[in-house]
């Protein structure tokens, strides 16, 4: 039997009570986020449909995607996937990171839509340089006209999840990709309920309960992953066809720093899939098979060295002119090519810690390698790098200068080197060169070639590093083939991976290597930094000790993967 309740305190025995039960209670799972947490720099991430203004007409649009990563940022993702229907636009990221659940969620709606990602921040039209994404210059239906740039872009914490979902995945040496440690957030919530209970035969039976509040408690945090977390996120990185490798890079950097990955592992590991060209910008869509010469996207399939024609002395075809691909300068009177000489250069634009390399520049003819010995013999047991800008040439005296430079062990790299008060078509001008020591003046990977036979010396450095350049290897003749790949396994080079990866070419025509497959073949083991140039890894004599040169040190390959607060 029911009977009225009655509030007075008397009342010993009730039918009905009416309780607020507080309870302290950890609410929902536990939120995976970065560690801009504490106080987020950006905004939440938005997106914005944005078309080049460096065209009239055809031209190259992209999803510009900036800001923190947030709970609901898959759900404005897949809003303007849905507005474009089913066309294939890059999505270019700008990110500090944030919520790695949301990441995950993100990479997974790219690749299923099968789209390209890239790193990058995007400059609208007409907006003031600090604030490159303005409201003035969105049109009403979220759409925009603007430019991409690499310099300084990032893409950091759980950005390169999100990153990792695309089809191609691309950045440039400028920009910046980092990664750290997932912390798991707790946050503890106290509850307030309003319980209704009955009471039958002298017991309380609860037959409602509603929250009437909650207030937070506190919250604590964890950089350890769970087995949970970490199965989470090494079936994630195996979908999208990452190494597992950067779950360690991840974890040996605090929340509040930041490991940058080098280009070289980023490729090597999957998270990108290539660098872009120093002419070549975020958002660029990668190249169709059957793509024109002058189509607007990056990876030109067709890139392919000029016809060759013999250099005096060879015995392999040497091409006329450097590849004309994305790193190659195509506009006006190329220098005419000439026996490969050796210059000892200096940097001209430095007072102290002034660096030095070697720059051959040239043809490769049969004499070659005994020029080669003597600049050798002269520098004794200095160990400065070989800077290479050549067509190619003898492919035996290439052999001979591979083993030479192995030998001594001496890095390798592809570069310009620039001589002051020297024109274009004479780059190294007898009256700039010096009478004795060394010439001053400035090397740059942009626009530098290593074709034919010179990239059967490129490979022979220890390290052999490349930046903006082109480099190009022709298939060996059946009388050439034993001698050639001998030399391969003698490099460490895969030549079997060769066999499968390079197209069946003449030896008329080079084929143009992309870094990326330079490195899986072994032909380099590294790429030179965004803040560097070639052959300007190892200090030179006169340069005072320190930590940017010391004495006995080797050169880098590429930088330690650094931590960035």
């Amino acid at each position: 039997m029911r009977f009225a309740i009655s509030f007075l305190v008397k009342c010993l025995f009730s039918t009905l009570l009416l309780v607020f039960l507080l309870l302290t209670l950890p609410i929902g799972a536990a939120t995976s986020q970065a560690a801009e947490e504490k106080k987020a720099a950006q905004p939440p991430m938005s997106f914005i449909l944005v078309r080049s203004l460096l065209c009239q007409e055809n031209c190259p649009e992209w999803i510009s995607a900036e800001g923190r990563i947030t709970s609901d940022t898959p759900a404005r993702l897949r809003k303007i996937l849905k507005k474009i229907g089913g066309r294939k636009l890059p999505v270019v990221f700008r990110s500090e990171g944030g919520d790695v659940d949301a990441a995950y969620a993100m990479g997974r709606m790219i690749r299923k839509a099968g789209l390209e990602t890239a790193v990058g921040g995007t400059r609208l039209k007409d907006c003031p340089v600090g604030d490159t994404r303005c409201q003035a210059a969105i049109a009403k239906d979220g759409s925009a006209i603007g430019y991409t740039y690499s310099s300084g872009a990032y893409c950091f914490s759980a950005c390169p999840l999100a990153f990792a979902g695309g089809t191609s995945r691309v950045a440039s040496q400028w920009a910046f990709i980092g990664v750290h440690q997932i912390t798991t957030v707790y946050n503890k919530v106290r509850v307030s309920y309003r319980i209704e209970y009955k009471i039958v035969n002298g017991k309380k039976k609860e037959i409602s309960r509603k929250e009437v509040g909650r207030k937070v408690a506190g919250r604590s945090s964890s950089t350890k992953l769970g087995k949970k977390a970490t199965a989470a996120l090494t079936a994630y990185l195996k979908e999208m066809d990452v190494s597992e490798d950067l779950i360690g890079l991840m974890m040996s950097a605090t929340p509040d720093s930041i490991n940058i990955v080098a280009p070289a592992d980023a490729l090597r590991m999957g998270l990108s899939t290539d660098m872009l060209a120093y002419n070549e910008w975020p958002g660029m869509p990668l190249c169709a098979p059957n793509a024109a010469a002058d189509a607007v996207c990056h990876d030109h399939p067709a890139a392919k060295a000029p016809v060759a024609a013999e250099a005096p002395g060879s015995k392999t075809p040497v091409s006329e002119a450097p590849a004309q691909n994305a790193a190659t300068d195509t506009s006006g009177s190329l220098p005419k090519t000439q026996p490969m000489d050796f210059l000892l250069m200096s940097n001209g634009n430095c007072q102290e810690e002034c660096t030095q390399w070697i720059s051959a520049d040239g043809d490769i003819t049969p004499d070659t390698p005994a020029r080669l010995k003597a600049v050798l013999t002269t520098l004794g047991e200095r160990k400065l790098p070989i800077v290479l800008q050549s067509n190619g040439g003898d492919m035996d005296a290439a052999f001979a200068m591979g083993r030479m430079i192995r030998a001594a062990g001496l890095e390798t790299s592809v570069g310009r080197t620039q001589l002051p008060n020297c024109p274009k078509l004479d780059p190294r001008c007898e009256t700039s060169i010096a009478k004795s020591g060394p010439t001053e003046g400035e090397v740059f990977a942009g626009r530098a070639y290593c074709l034919s036979s010179c990239t059967l010396v490129l490979m022979s450095g220890t390290p052999r590093i490349v930046g903006y350049s082109s480099i190009g290897l022709v298939r060996p003749t059946t009388a050439e083939y034993t001698r050639f790949f001998v030399y391969f396994d003698e490099m460490g080079v895969n030549a079997e991976t060769y066999e499968t990866m390079m197209p069946a070419t003449s030896t008329e025509r080079g084929s143009i290597i992309l870094p990326s497959e330079a490195l899986k073949l072994g032909i380099i083991n590294g790429i030179i930094p965004y803040d560097e140039e070639p052959g300007v890894h190892v200090c030179g004599p006169e340069a005072k000790e320190s930590l940017r040169c010391p004495r006995k040190a080797e050169a880098e390959i590429v930088p330690v993967a650094a931590s960035v607060n």
